[in-house]
Protein backbone atom coordinates (compact mmCIF):
# COMPACT_ATOMS: atom_id res chain seq x y z
CA UNK A 1 0.00 0.00 0.00
CA UNK A 2 2.84 2.41 0.71
CA UNK A 3 6.60 2.42 0.54
CA UNK A 4 6.69 1.48 4.23
CA UNK A 5 4.28 -1.43 3.72
CA UNK A 6 5.07 -2.62 0.22
CA UNK A 7 4.40 -1.29 -3.26
CA UNK A 8 2.82 2.15 -3.70
CA UNK A 9 -0.87 2.36 -4.54
CA UNK A 10 -0.08 4.56 -7.56
CA UNK A 11 2.89 6.33 -9.05
CA UNK A 12 2.02 9.99 -9.55
CA UNK A 13 4.25 11.33 -12.32
CA UNK A 14 4.83 15.04 -12.92
CA UNK A 15 6.46 15.78 -16.27
CA UNK A 16 8.48 18.99 -16.11
CA UNK A 17 6.62 20.56 -13.16
CA UNK A 18 7.14 24.30 -12.85
CA UNK A 19 5.54 25.46 -9.59
CA UNK A 20 7.03 24.23 -6.32
CA UNK A 21 3.83 24.69 -4.30
CA UNK A 22 1.90 22.40 -6.64
CA UNK A 23 4.57 19.71 -6.39
CA UNK A 24 4.63 20.12 -2.61
CA UNK A 25 0.86 19.67 -2.40
CA UNK A 26 1.03 16.60 -4.64
CA UNK A 27 3.88 15.21 -2.53
CA UNK A 28 1.73 15.58 0.58
CA UNK A 29 -1.15 13.79 -1.16
CA UNK A 30 1.24 10.97 -2.08
CA UNK A 31 2.47 10.59 1.51
CA UNK A 32 -1.10 10.58 2.87
CA UNK A 33 -2.33 7.99 0.35
CA UNK A 34 0.62 5.63 0.06
CA UNK A 35 1.56 6.73 -3.45
CA UNK A 36 5.00 7.32 -4.93
CA UNK A 37 5.93 10.60 -6.62
CA UNK A 38 8.01 10.62 -9.80
CA UNK A 39 9.38 13.93 -11.07
CA UNK A 40 10.61 14.24 -14.65
CA UNK A 41 13.28 16.89 -15.29
CA UNK A 42 13.69 19.69 -16.00
CA UNK A 43 12.12 20.96 -12.79
CA UNK A 44 11.19 24.59 -12.25
CA UNK A 45 12.49 24.52 -8.65
CA UNK A 46 15.05 23.04 -6.27
CA UNK A 47 14.29 19.78 -4.40
CA UNK A 48 17.42 19.74 -2.25
CA UNK A 49 17.03 18.87 1.44
CA UNK A 50 17.82 22.49 2.35
CA UNK A 51 15.18 23.87 -0.04
CA UNK A 52 12.53 21.44 1.25
CA UNK A 53 13.35 22.25 4.89
CA UNK A 54 13.17 26.00 4.13
CA UNK A 55 9.77 25.49 2.48
CA UNK A 56 8.45 23.71 5.59
CA UNK A 57 7.91 20.37 3.84
CA UNK A 58 8.24 18.32 7.03
CA UNK A 59 6.59 15.31 5.34
CA UNK A 60 9.08 15.29 2.41
CA UNK A 61 11.45 12.75 4.07
CA UNK A 62 8.53 10.24 4.18
CA UNK A 63 7.84 10.69 0.47
CA UNK A 64 8.65 7.80 -1.89
CA UNK A 65 10.35 10.02 -4.48
CA UNK A 66 12.09 9.23 -7.76
CA UNK A 67 13.54 11.88 -10.06
CA UNK A 68 14.04 11.03 -13.73
CA UNK A 69 16.47 12.98 -15.91
CA UNK A 70 14.06 13.08 -18.85
CA UNK A 71 10.75 11.77 -20.15
CA UNK A 72 12.69 9.18 -22.16
CA UNK A 73 14.38 8.00 -18.95
CA UNK A 74 10.99 7.66 -17.22
CA UNK A 75 9.63 5.70 -20.19
CA UNK A 76 12.60 3.31 -20.31
CA UNK A 77 11.21 0.81 -19.69
CA UNK A 78 7.65 2.12 -20.07
CA UNK A 79 5.27 1.58 -17.15
CA UNK A 80 3.08 -1.51 -17.53
CA UNK A 81 0.01 0.70 -17.09
CA UNK A 82 -0.30 4.46 -17.22
CA UNK A 83 -2.97 7.10 -17.51
CA UNK A 84 -2.12 10.37 -19.23
CA UNK A 85 -4.16 13.26 -17.88
CA UNK A 86 -4.94 15.89 -20.51
CA UNK A 87 -7.79 18.28 -21.25
CA UNK A 88 -7.51 17.06 -24.87
CA UNK A 89 -8.96 13.59 -24.27
CA UNK A 90 -12.61 12.71 -25.00
CA UNK A 91 -12.47 9.96 -22.31
CA UNK A 92 -13.40 10.86 -18.74
CA UNK A 93 -11.00 9.84 -15.99
CA UNK A 94 -14.05 8.28 -14.30
CA UNK A 95 -14.13 5.71 -17.13
CA UNK A 96 -10.57 4.51 -16.56
CA UNK A 97 -10.09 1.29 -14.58
CA UNK A 98 -7.26 1.99 -12.14
CA UNK A 99 -5.08 -0.81 -10.77
CA UNK A 100 -2.48 -0.94 -8.02
CA UNK A 101 0.80 0.47 -9.28
CA UNK A 102 -0.64 2.43 -12.21
CA UNK A 103 1.25 5.55 -13.25
CA UNK A 104 -0.94 8.67 -13.19
CA UNK A 105 0.91 11.10 -15.46
CA UNK A 106 0.45 14.89 -15.43
CA UNK A 107 2.16 17.61 -17.46
CA UNK A 108 3.70 20.90 -16.44
CA UNK A 109 1.44 23.74 -15.43
CA UNK A 110 1.81 25.84 -18.60
CA UNK A 111 2.49 23.17 -21.25
CA UNK A 112 0.70 20.02 -20.19
CA UNK A 113 1.96 16.71 -21.55
CA UNK A 114 3.94 16.62 -24.80
CA UNK A 115 1.84 15.98 -27.92
CA UNK A 116 4.30 13.23 -28.90
CA UNK A 117 3.51 11.30 -25.69
CA UNK A 118 -0.25 11.77 -26.09
CA UNK A 119 -0.07 10.74 -29.75
CA UNK A 120 1.96 7.62 -28.96
CA UNK A 121 -0.53 6.46 -26.29
CA UNK A 122 -4.04 7.71 -27.20
CA UNK A 123 -5.63 4.71 -25.44
CA UNK A 124 -4.13 5.95 -22.16
CA UNK A 125 -5.44 9.52 -22.26
CA UNK A 126 -8.14 10.71 -19.86
CA UNK A 127 -9.61 14.08 -18.97
CA UNK A 128 -11.42 15.56 -16.00
CA UNK A 129 -14.94 16.73 -16.83
CA UNK A 130 -15.33 20.51 -16.83
CA UNK A 131 -17.91 22.98 -18.05
CA UNK A 132 -17.56 24.30 -21.60
CA UNK A 133 -15.04 27.08 -22.01
CA UNK A 134 -12.81 26.10 -19.10
CA UNK A 135 -9.26 25.14 -20.01
CA UNK A 136 -7.92 23.07 -17.12
CA UNK A 137 -7.67 22.45 -13.39
CA UNK A 138 -4.72 23.20 -11.15
CA UNK A 139 -2.38 20.20 -11.41
CA UNK A 140 -2.39 19.64 -7.63
CA UNK A 141 -6.19 19.55 -7.63
CA UNK A 142 -6.24 17.20 -10.62
CA UNK A 143 -3.66 14.84 -9.13
CA UNK A 144 -5.54 14.66 -5.82
CA UNK A 145 -8.84 13.96 -7.57
CA UNK A 146 -7.21 11.25 -9.71
CA UNK A 147 -5.56 9.53 -6.73
CA UNK A 148 -8.80 9.46 -4.76
CA UNK A 149 -10.85 8.19 -7.70
CA UNK A 150 -8.26 5.45 -8.11
CA UNK A 151 -8.38 4.63 -4.40
CA UNK A 152 -12.18 4.55 -4.51
CA UNK A 153 -11.97 1.90 -7.22
CA UNK A 154 -9.28 -0.09 -5.39
CA UNK A 155 -11.37 -0.09 -2.20
CA UNK A 156 -14.51 -1.13 -4.10
CA UNK A 157 -12.62 -4.10 -5.62
CA UNK A 158 -11.02 -5.06 -2.32
CA UNK A 159 -7.47 -4.31 -3.51
CA UNK A 160 -7.18 -1.83 -0.64
CA UNK A 161 -9.23 -1.66 2.52
CA UNK A 162 -10.02 0.80 5.28
CA UNK A 163 -9.50 0.13 8.96
CA UNK A 164 -12.07 1.06 11.62
CA UNK A 165 -10.75 4.63 11.65
CA UNK A 166 -11.00 5.10 7.89
CA UNK A 167 -7.25 4.65 7.34
CA UNK A 168 -5.93 2.91 4.23
CA UNK A 169 -4.59 -0.63 4.58
CA UNK A 170 -3.45 -3.26 2.09
CA UNK A 171 -6.18 -5.76 1.17
CA UNK A 172 -4.38 -8.54 3.03
CA UNK A 173 -2.54 -8.24 6.30
CA UNK A 174 -2.84 -6.47 9.63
Amino acid sequence: MSAARGAPAFRVVLVEPEIPNNTGNIGRTCVATGCALHLVRPLGFDTSEKACRRAGLDYWPRLDLTVHESLAAFLSPPPARMWLFTAKSPRSFFDAEYRLGDALVFGGETKGLPASLLGAHPECTVAMPMVAGERSLNVATAACAAVYEGLRQLIARGDVRLDGNGRLLPAVGP
